[in-house]
């Protein structure tokens, strides 16, 4: 073995050429044409993100090394490989400078990339005929490669949270390093440092938060009520994917109003019952909180027939994941929930309006999935086209004693026709006088459009709510759907007149949005909100007695004398609604008595929610009361969470903290 060894040594050094610089640039040029066609692929351009790495050039010699088994070939050519691999160190600078012959192509690094052909690979050198040519790599890899591709979406949707991992495609893993794509067929992942910047076009319907009232000036509080849930769905939506809500998104009454609550039941006869508990207010040890809950009924006889219109939305900017896709899963939930003699039709819209489904019994599942199985997103929103549609098909399918309801699933995106907020309003306000209810489910995000899901659920006697997952649709649509589409009640209005006596000044948390004049608590055609078939409602105002140091309006030079007179009662409780299928209303009314039996687990949640919603809108009001203070008192007040959502809350307060505090 020694005698090889010296043997090998004397040929090498005998073949070592003398320096000559005319024989180094041919060699250079030689090793630079030899690099450029080793880096040819058959697969196409690495991918943008993933620059090549310049090395292996040793695993090639080596290869080389290997194929030929002849000794004297072995004495020639170690001596060549040697010089060739002295320059490879050189070869990343130098391939940064013009070289004679041309230069390496570079892939275009500008977004989006152009469609390029991969130059076709030079011929590659014959070999001695007693040597075996190894398979090619690209070869070897090409089928697992291929089937880990075909499992893989063609193009997964982008994560909106920090520090995401992405999957390369199948060009990029072709064109990877031979060293990465050899291991064990590993695949390669890349690390975004922040996610990729995202058109954002929401629009939120939201109001500035509430003032406070002084009682003297300003006595009587109204508005409408509110059961619809959108806006807590959104929030976590926000803090799920990594960050704040917008402010604009958080309207506290819908929050609070998310949760399901314990409240007495509605004497027989009576559409709903009002509940008030007194409590102290835990951000501002002067001032106490009034907490109305209103509990409505559930029918003793069997619902009506309901004729249920899905009017979807397939535009283009319904294609992700979390839209058409989800929506689809969605409304398959609901279906088992639907009576045999109820009726569903379908309607899409896009570029144009167009009966997907007639009028088919609920029954008959089969063909309700199959229409909506094949429905696809493209094209532009004619969203009044498709709401015009589904009203005239919802017309069709009605008949007496029976309830009709169009379901509009969109992201909001109106752009083609009537795409105004004001002008659907008042579209919707004519179909509303057919006695058909319109409720919307929102989808997505990057583009929702609240504003116009607000007023056209508002104005269309029906809800709102956002779907971001399939537990929220099974939340809406199958626990809570008779509620969602049995009406027991139309146009709920809630008035409070507060006694100047026993309440200086006031503020109502939240429904920024639904506040009416103090008029229109006695018209009965101003429009107001819908009470379903066991929903309850919560409302909290915040009150401040006479003489309290929290009080933050000074008195008035000329103004009235302080009040007097009995404080037995803080104030007087309204509550006016119509019965569906009526034009009258009627009226239920009770005192708010100064001292209250002991708060419920319910009503100190819903305070907790309503600080959670406020300290998402800026805590204009919540002093020093923090993040701490509010875990905590959802946490004591959590009672039974048979599903989970009190504790998902209190995670979403936790995550919320935390995001603040970056």
């Amino acid at each position: 073995m020694t005698d090889e060894l010296d043997d090998l040594k004397a040929a090498m050094q005998r073949a070592t050429p003398v320096a000559d610089d005319k024989a180094r640039a041919r060699a250079l040029a030689q090793a630079m044409e030899n690099f450029d066609r080793l880096q040819g692929s058959a697969n196409g351009l690495r991918s943008n993100g993933n620059p090549p790495v310049k090395a292996g050039i040793f695993a090639g010699a080596f290869s080389m090394l290997n194929a030929l088994k002849s000794r004297p070939l072995l004495t020639a050519t170690t001596s060549a490989a040697a010089l060739i691999a002295g320059f490879v160190v050189f070869l990343p600078i130098a391939g940064q400078l013009p070289v004679s012959g041309g230069k390496p192509e570079v892939a275009q690094t500008s977004d989006p990339a152009p469609q390029v052909q991969p130059a076709k690979p030079k011929a590659r050198p014959s070999l001695p005929p007693e040597t075996k040519t190894e398979p090619a790599l690209t070869e070897d890899l090409a089928a697992p490669r291929n089937a880990i591709s075909a499992a893989l979406p063609e193009a997964p949707p982008p994560l909106e949270a920090e520090g995401r991992l992405r999957m390369e495609s199948d060009s990029a893993i072709a064109a990877a390093p031979m060293a990465e794509r050899a291991v064990g067929g590993a695949m390669p992942y890349l690390v975004d440092p922040a996610p990729v910047p995202v058109e954002n076009s929401e629009a939120f319907s939201n109001a500035p938060v509430n003032p406070v009232h002084v009682t003297a000036e300003e006595p009587v509080s109204t508005f409408s009520i509110d059961v619809d849930t959108a806006s807590y769905a959104v929030v976590r939506s926000s803090l799920m994917a990594g960050m704040l809500p917008d402010a604009d998104s958080v309207r506290v009454e819908e929050m609070v109003n998310y949760f399901l609550y314990s409240y007495p039941a509605p004497e027989a006869g009576q559409a709903f019952r009002p509940t008030v508990t007194v409590m102290p207010t835990p951000w501002n040890a002067g001032t106490r909180l009034v907490h109305i809950g209103i509990q409505g009924a559930v029918p003793a006889v069997e619902r009506p027939p309901l004729n249920l219109v899905f009017l979807i939305d397939t535009s283009g900017s319904m294609e992700d994941a979390n839209k058409l896709p989800l929506l689809k899963q969605s409304l398959a939930l609901m279906l088992p929930q639907l009576h045999p003699q109820d009726q569903v039709a379908i309607v899409a819209y896009a570029g144009s309006a167009g009966l997907v489904l007639p009028p088919t019994a609920a029954s008959d599942k089969a063909a309700i999935l199959a229409a909506l199985d094949n429905l696809d997103a493209g094209g532009s929103t004619a969203g009044a086209e498709g709401i015009a549609l589904a009203y005239q098909v919802a017309e069709g399918m009605k008949a007496k004693g029976e309830v009709s309801r169009v379901l509009l699933a969109t992201d909001g995106d109106f752009n083609v026709g009537i795409d105004d907020p004001a002008d659907l309003t008042k579209m919707i306000e004519k179909q509303r006088e057919t006695g058909t209810y319109l409720s919307v489910l929102g989808f997505g995000r990057g583009n929702l459009d609240d504003a116009t899901m607000q007023a056209l659920a508002q104005n269309g006697n029906g809800t709102a709510s956002y779907i971001d997952t399939l537990n929220e649709a099974r939340k809406v649509l199958v626990d809570q759907l008779t509620g969602a589409l049995y009406p027991i009640a139309d146009n709920v209005k809630i008035q409070v007149e507060w006694n100047p006596a026993a309440v200086a000044e006031y503020r109502l948390i939240g429904y920024e949005t639904r506040a009416l004049a103090r008029e229109d608590f006695n018209n009965d055609k101003v429009d107001a909100g819908d009470i379903g078939a066991g929903t309850q409602v919560t409302a909290i105002y915040e009150v401040t007695p006479p003489g309290s140091p929290a009080l933050l309006n000074d008195p008035l030079r000329y103004g009235a004398a302080p009040a007097t007179g009995s404080t037995a009662e803080l104030g007087f409780l309204r509550l006016r609604s119509v019965a569906p299928g009526q034009t009258q209303s009627t009226l239920l009314e009770t005192p708010i008595p100064q001292e209250t039996a002991a708060p419920s687990q319910d009503a100190q949640f819903a305070v907790a929610i309503a600080g959670f919603g406020q300290k998402l809108r800026g805590a204009k009001y919540l002093g020093d009361w923090g993040w701490d203070q509010m875990i905590a008192l959802a946490t004591k007040a959590r009672g039974e969470d048979a599903f989970g959502y009190r504790a998902e809350a209190v995670n979403l307060m936790r995550l919320a903290e935390s995001l603040s505090a970056r």
